[in-house]
């Protein structure tokens, strides 16, 4: 594990090197509509999902409008995107379930979000950080890999990573590490063939020119 100043140093270069984050700032504005885009996000990169996102929610903006949609329309709408009939499903469920039980807003407690279809630990707490003020370190798999190679933790599964990252992390940096670490997976420290040569925190990973997936 790195000590304190190094690991706030590599997050502070990673937060200029990212400065922005394209799905926080297309629907940081509507929980519903971030939820919907995480949601529709799975397997699927994020200029395709902010382009589908953008297409649905001109046509249905709330969960009532989604619930009304007809499936076939739903899904021709969302098909770009991949797994559609499944995504269009879950979507429809989803809806149906916060007009039923949260009056058709999304709910602001974890234990409330985890209780929704859909909704694993990352999107709630994604959602928990961006909208109801209760940061939580949301562990994807980008986040998971780029923490092991670092060294911050020694984990295995993304439950472990998010629990040692939780004792770690600074609490007011909490809000950046799920933002910082998608686009850094994604652009340079990638699952297979990295591109540790140009890579900004080269100098605090431990494992520099790793090719296989962490």
């Amino acid at each position: 594990m790195q000590p304190q100043s190094s690991l706030r140093h590599t997050l502070e270069i990673l937060q200029k090197t990212y400065i922005s984050h394209p799905m926080h700032e297309a629907f940081h504005h509507d929980p519903f509509q971030m939820l919907v885009a995480v949601i529709l996000s799975q397997r699927a990169t994020d200029a395709m999902t902010i382009s589908v996102a953008q297409k649905l929610f001109e046509v249905t903006p709330t969960p009532q409008a989604i619930t009304a949609l007809n499936m076939q329309v739903l899904e021709k709408i969302i098909r770009p995107i991949g797994f559609f009939h499944t995504k269009a499903l879950a979507l429809q469920k989803l809806s149906r379930v916060l007009i039923e039980t949260f009056d058709g807003k999304v709910p602001t407690t974890e234990s409330e979000l985890l209780s929704l279809p859909q909704v694993g630990r990352k999107t709630a707490n994604i959602m928990l950080t961006l909208f109801f003020h209760t940061p939580q370190i949301a562990v994807d798999v980008h986040v998971h890999r780029i923490t092991n190679r670092l060294g911050w933790v020694n984990t295995k599964t993304v439950e472990e990573t998010e629990l040692s990252l939780t004792k770690i992390i600074p609490k007011d940096l909490i809000y950046d590490v799920n933002r910082v670490f998608v686009r850094h997976g994604q652009e340079i420290c990638r699952p297979i063939s990295p591109k540790c040569s140009i890579c900004p925190v080269q100098k605090y990973c431990k494992k520099v020119g790793v090719t296989q997936s962490r």
